[in-house]
């Protein structure tokens, strides 16, 4: 199977049936904001970390929070890939919680030295429009800012971080993007990413992300 595809740059091209295509958009901040004042009441929420043990619980606040926008990469993932990842030093997952119930999800990369990526940031829809969103918001830069001892021939020591960044897509909150922006961050790069859709692989429901249009195989 030819696993290339040929974009015009001046106008539409068609995909084969069976893909899905978005616009990918990420953002950066080179430096912490201003006392990190992003507003919100970040005392309202819990953090608690997760490794592999807790895949389960992973795995189902994934479920709940990205059927809705397409999120699937960890769905298709090897089991044995994903602990791993869970128990990297360098990723710290965390639930989300208020009142003793999950609400949400936050996961930190910092396996790029001295980056940090905002990998996997969102609340379930009851918990949205309350502000807590900037709330968790804060909670994550004042965590992704802190320098973390790193262990190597060229990296022992503290490392400082110079980038924070998070990226996001079409398919995702129409309000994304505006979100990042208000907390900080600066659009860096825009990118055209083309998959199989997850929904008819069994990866997704065949209702999640209505939003996006499923084009059968013939």
């Amino acid at each position: 199977m030819n696993d290339t595809l040929s974009i015009s740059l001046n106008g539409t091209t068609d995909l084969p049936r069976g893909k899905i295509a978005t616009i990918v958009t990420s953002l950066e901040m080179r430096a912490p904001p201003a006392a990190l004042a992003v507003a919100g009441a970040p005392a309202q929420l819990m953090l608690e970390r997760m490794t592999a043990r807790q895949m389960p619980r992973y795995l189902a606040l994934y479920r709940a929070l990205g059927w809705r926008w397409m999120w699937f990469s960890r769905l298709v993932m090897p089991e044995a890939e994903l602990a791993a990842i869970l128990d990297d030093p360098a990723v710290e997952a965390f639930a989300v919680s208020r009142n003793g119930q999950d609400i949400g999800l936050l996961e930190l990369d910092r396996r790029v030295v001295g980056e940090v990526e905002i990998a996997f940031f969102g609340l379930l829809e009851g918990a949205v429009g309350q502000g807590l969103g900037a709330g968790l918001m804060k909670q994550a830069l004042e965590l992704a800012w802190t320098s973390v001892e790193h262990a190597g021939a060229d990296t022992a020591g503290a490392v400082p971080v110079s980038r924070v960044w998070v990226h996001t897509c079409t398919f995702d909150h129409p309000g994304a993007v505006r979100f990042y922006q208000r907390c900080g961050f600066a659009i860096c790069r825009l990118g055209i990413e083309v998959v199989d859709d997850p929904r008819l692989a069994g990866h997704l429901p065949m209702d999640a992300a209505p939003h996006v249009p499923i084009l059968r195989r013939s």
